[in-house]
């Protein structure tokens, strides 16, 4: 069976807050987050947001996960920069190539662009991945408020 990626339609709502509620509580993010910032995620998703956008991967209809991109502008690197702000794929479809075709899909699709993302240290899977996938550590400390 064929996987596919396709955009994230309000039909995913009940799903992709599943899917967000378990990776969010898992070790591989810091914050937990709550429904009403997972449902306003979605929301943005799947409405006309030009920062945010939502996409499923699926084999028969059958989930097996879910990214979002949010798009900026990096003057740091003089392009534009998508950061891939979650890429989750359910326990049972990790370690079949899954992951690397979500984000080689994502990085087809904006060419000529700064792709960036966060990881845990712990989370050694998905560190591998991403440097498999081309992507380097940035030796710096990144800040909120």
């Amino acid at each position: 069976m064929e996987n596919i990626i396709r955009n994230m339609t309000p039909q995913d709502k009940d799903i992709v807050l599943e899917m967000m509620r378990v990776f969010y509580a898992s070790p591989a993010v810091l914050s937990n987050g709550s429904d009403e910032i997972f449902l306003n995620d979605i929301e943005n998703c799947v409405n006309d947001s030009p920062y945010l956008e939502g996409y499923i991967m699926e084999n028969s209809d059958e989930p097996q996960g879910y990214a979002m991109v949010a798009k900026s502008f990096s003057t740091e690197f003089g392009k534009p920069c998508i950061w891939i702000e979650d890429l989750y794929l359910k326990e049972e479809y990790r370690g079949a190539g899954l992951g690397k075709q979500l984000l080689d899909f994502i990085t087809q699709k904006y060419p000529n662009c700064i792709f960036r993302l966060e990881a845990e240290a712990e989370n050694e899977r998905a560190v591998r991945l991403y440097k498999k996938c081309g992507f380097s550590v940035l030796p710096y400390l990144e800040m909120k408020k």
